[in-house]
Formats: C-alpha cells, sequence, structure tokens
C-alpha cells in the first residue's frame, strides 16, 4: 500500500486511533470495532495498515511485556521516539514526558553503563494523579 493510497479500512483505522489517542490499542481491538462498525476486516489488513502508519510516524507501536503483543496508539508526531512515555495501569492513559531529567538518566546509563536506553520501547509504569487519588479513597 503506497504512502498515498487510501483505502475506506486504512481511514476508518486511523479515525479510530486518532478518537482513542489516550490508549493503547491491540490490533484486535481495531478488528473488533471495525467488525462492530458493520466494516470487517482481515487482520492481516489491520497489521498491514498499523505496521505502515507507524513508518509514517503517525502512529506508535509499543511492546508491553514479553508474549503480550504488540498495542498502538495514534501520536500525530514523527518526534515520539525522542521522549519517554507514562502507562497508568488504573485508566489505560499513555503520557508523553518531554522531562531533562529523564533525558539525563537517560545519558547517565550510557555513559556510566555503556547501554543506550531505546525510546521507542521504554514505557514507564504506575498510576497518574487521578488514578492516585481514587485509590487513596478507596479501603485497604
Amino acid at each position: 500500500m503506497p504512502d498515498g493510497y487510501k483505502t475506506r479500512q486504512r481511514e476508518r483505522i486511523l479515525q479510530f486511533l486518532t478518537e482513542n489517542r489516550d490508549r493503547h490499542l491491540s490490533a484486535e481491538d481495531v478488528a473488533a470495532h471495525l467488525r462492530a462498525q458493520q466494516l470487517p476486516v482481515g487482520r492481516t489488513t489491520v497489521y498491514r495498515t498499523l505496521d505502515r502508519l507507524v513508518e509514517q510516524g503517525a502512529v506508535r507501536r509499543y511492546y508491553l511485556g514479553e508474549g503480550a503483543g504488540a498495542c498502538y496508539q495514534f501520536t500525530g508526531r514523527e518526534d515520539c521516539h525522542e521522549h519517554f512515555h507514562l502507562k497508568c495501569t488504573g485508566c489505560g492513559r499513555l503520557i508523553h514526558v518531554e522531562c531533562d531529567y529523564l533525558g539525563e538518566v537517560a545519558k547517565h546509563v550510557l555513559e556510566h553503563h555503556q547501554f543506550t536506553i531505546d525510546n521507542t520501547k521504554t514505557v514507564l509504569y504506575g498510576l497518574c494523579a487521578d488514578c492516585a487519588a481514587k485509590n487513596q479513597g478507596e479501603p485497604k
């Protein structure tokens, strides 16, 4: 599928990702949404379209763990590999963090441990402020 080639499925996939830009979505999430919209699409088409959107920089692929498969998120930015990401385990929100301190951590790891951090695969997990506040109000 050339970069400029537009299909109904591609447009619907991109629309779904754009509308859910604060969430990580699996290829199965995308396929299920399309089926629910009466636009059945094969898994191969979904993966091929997601791969192309990743190549174009419109979508980011995240590997969330061993054997867990990949998740995708609309970024709309080509520089998404240049910063860290925080993933809320409560609500699923992904936060793009441009933080000088984390950049210094990456620099330290390189200089002192001869290891380069790959930000395309780096996600820090925890709770966002909203989820943390909700958890503090729950009985233990």
